[in-house]
């Protein structure tokens, strides 16, 4: 098991190749996370180098075209740090950016706590915890193979949480909106790309209970105000400087963001 110093260690290095716009191979053997567990450990540290607020979370790889991407047999957690904030139709800047994709999310913002507690959260109790529907855009990841690192390095760099667009949040009545069949429509260099809800393990509602219930096992709350964002909805797309991407996810509403 990592001891408080090795986890300290490698929480550093990833927090100075993110600020360096850096990328490492894997981090030192003496301080690599060997499970899940220690991989959540380095996450917890690394949100500690924040001087904010944490804004929220994400999930990596609730489709398979997402668990393929990355190399991993199923979900996991990450950290939405107030810092990779993109404000919607912003600029992202690809500098050191090696995943070079965009994935188009439906994220959720909670009312209400929901804290840890012994059984496991329903999806009707998650749902009825949240406030409101955004259409949102993601990721990046620290390391240069970040199809080789496994699962315990990527939960450790925040499940490759980096870079985040969050659109306004809808006026529709999404709660009477089947999200499983929606179908967003992404464009990008004149392309136009068609996702669709159930790519989202199944449903984003799933999925965003998922994510309170990964919570919950690991002994932290889902916290009022903290924005979800639940994974792609289309398999990852290629992006590079110049491209404007694009997600309209109809009545929901659309979010965009200029690479750099």
């Amino acid at each position: 098991m990592l001891d408080n110093n090795q986890i300290a260690a490698a929480a550093k290095v990833l927090h100075d190749h993110w600020h360096a716009a850096t990328k490492l191979r894997a981090l030192d053997g003496a301080m690599r996370p060997r499970d899940r567990a220690e991989g959540y450990a380095v996450q917890a540290q690394l949100e500690k180098t924040s001087r904010e607020k944490l804004f929220g979370w994400k999930i990596a790889a609730t489709s398979e075209a997402g668990q393929k991407h990355i190399n991993v047999a199923g979900p996991l957690a990450g950290r939405i740090l107030a810092e990779t904030l993109i404000a919607d139709g912003g600029t992202a800047s690809m500098k050191g950016n090696e995943m070079r994709v965009g994935e188009p999310e439906y994220a959720f913002r909670m009312a209400r706590d929901l804290a840890p507690r012994t059984t496991p959260y329903s999806v009707q109790e998650v749902l009825d915890a949240v406030a409101t529907l955004h259409p949102a855009i993601e990721p990046d990841s620290r390391f240069a193979d970040f199809v080789s690192a496994g699962e315990a390095q990527l939960i450790a760099d925040n499940a490759c949480a980096h870079l985040f667009v969050l659109g306004a949040a809808t006026s529709a009545d999404w709660r009477a909106i089947d999200l499983v069949e929606q179908r967003p429509v992404i464009t990008l260099r004149g392309e136009r790309y068609t996702g669709h809800g159930k790519n989202v393990l199944g449903d984003p509602l799933i999925a965003l209970a998922w994510c309170a219930n990964e919570l919950r096992a690991l002994a932290l709350t889902l916290r009022a105000g903290q924005v979800v964002t639940t994974g792609t909805c289309h398999p990852p797309l290629p992006i590079g400087a110049g491209d404007f991407f694009q997600a309209d996810f109809g009545a929901i509403g659309k979010v965009s963001v200029k690479f750099a």
